[in-house]
């Protein structure tokens, strides 16, 4: 199978995932009717956002984590069977040399493939077994596949060795099918996997409410009044308190760690917070510049900042933008909510009007 054949096969089936703290990769995979990635991609997170090439985000329940061999299951928010039927492969069968592809989603950047080679098939780290490769791999391809030239999962990719040249690590295919059969039985409960011994631990089976009935680890559950996910306080609470009450979910919103984006009508909106210079910068992205007629443009964009309130045009490249800057100790959650559903009103209007009236083009997304 060539690599552009892999691409194509696996391209449905990979998905992007964005908890509070970043974003990572996983996969579905039919048989088992789960969502794979790494343990470290969904962290503490109960819940986290999933977006694939034919959904849009949408929120998906952590079932299963397994912090010594960091793997992670999820339920899929919607039926997924139209996906691509994706096979593990054997990993007893790979050797040093053979070809792989990593598929993920490296810092951002959706559907990449690397291939090279596998450096060392059985390369041991605290007690457990890894595929070295040379693919490039980088933050955001964790949880995501590592494919054999049959186009079989052979491997999840997983860490990498920071500073080193394309020092890559996946977690061998035969340790991901083990948990897998070990889950299914107890499918769409919590289950946690015992650090020490591996027994995979649900609320029902722990010793005494609290252990492993194995090895007599102590096994942390959430417990049933604590809330699914650490709550946040300061700004990004006002914040997301801020987009509940105009209508967004504010799971689905977020991107990351003091990054949210929002679409209100065809326009899209980051909102990024960074303490650091304590100011919350709120940019609308509409539309790309014309192919002619930039005059009549700009004159009636300097004439709107003029007019303008707590807004500003600008452009970043050939993007026209509209933004809005807020000290982050006037950013109350009246002050926001006013600056909020007015930009994304503004947003809106102005991205259909310069399309219409100024000859503006959209902004090319990827699908």
């Amino acid at each position: 199978m060539t690599i552009q054949e892999t691409i194509e096969q696996f391209q449905d089936a990979v998905v992007q995932i964005a908890t509070k703290t970043g974003t990572g990769t996983g996969f579905y995979l039919k048989q088992y009717d789960l969502i794979v990635t790494n343990n470290h991609v969904v962290g503490d997170s109960h819940r986290v956002t999933v977006k694939g090439r034919i959904f849009e985000k949408r929120l998906a329940e952590v079932v299963f984590t397994d912090s010594r061999y960091d793997i992670a299951f999820l339920l899929p928010p919607l039926d997924l069977h139209a996906l691509p039927d994706i096979k593990l492969g054997n990993y007893e069968t790979m050797h040093d040399g053979d070809t792989v592809v990593a598929i993920g989603h490296p810092y951002g950047l959706n559907y990449s493939a690397t291939q090279g080679v596998i450096s060392r098939v059985d390369r041991i780290q605290q007690g457990i077994k890894y595929i070295q490769i040379d693919a490039a791999i980088n933050p955001g391809n964790s949880g995501g596949p590592l494919v054999n030239e049959n186009g079989e999962v052979v491997g999840v990719n997983t860490f990498i060795i920071k500073g080193g040249d394309n020092l890559g690590f996946a977690l061998p295919s035969s340790y991901l099918k083990e948990a897998l059969d070990q889950y299914m039985p107890h499918r769409g409960e919590l289950a946690i996997r015992c650090p020490s011994c591996s027994t995979l631990v649900t609320e029902q089976t722990l010793e005494a409410g609290q252990y492993c009935p194995n090895c007599g680890t102590k096994i942390q559950f959430p417990k049933k009044d604590e809330p699914a996910e650490a709550p946040l306080s300061g700004i990004a609470k006002v914040i997301e308190d801020i987009l509940v009450k105009l209508g967004y979910d504010k799971d689905l919103a977020r991107t990351g760690t003091n990054h949210w984006e929002v679409e209100e009508g065809s326009a899209k909106i980051k909102i990024a917070y960074n303490p650091d210079n304590y100011f919350v910068v709120s940019d609308a992205y509409l539309c790309k510049l014309p192919r002619s007629g930039i005059k009549e443009l700009y004159t009636y964009l300097l004439k709107q900042n003029f007019d303008l309130r707590g807004m500003l045009f600008s452009l970043h490249g050939e993007n026209i933008v509209l933004s809005s800057l807020v000290y982050d100790l006037d950013m109350t959650p009246d002050v926001g909510e006013h600056m909020y559903r007015d930009l994304f009103q503004k947003a809106d209007y102005y991205d259909t009007l310069l399309i219409e009236q100024y000859g503006c083009e959209p902004i090319l997304e990827e699908k």
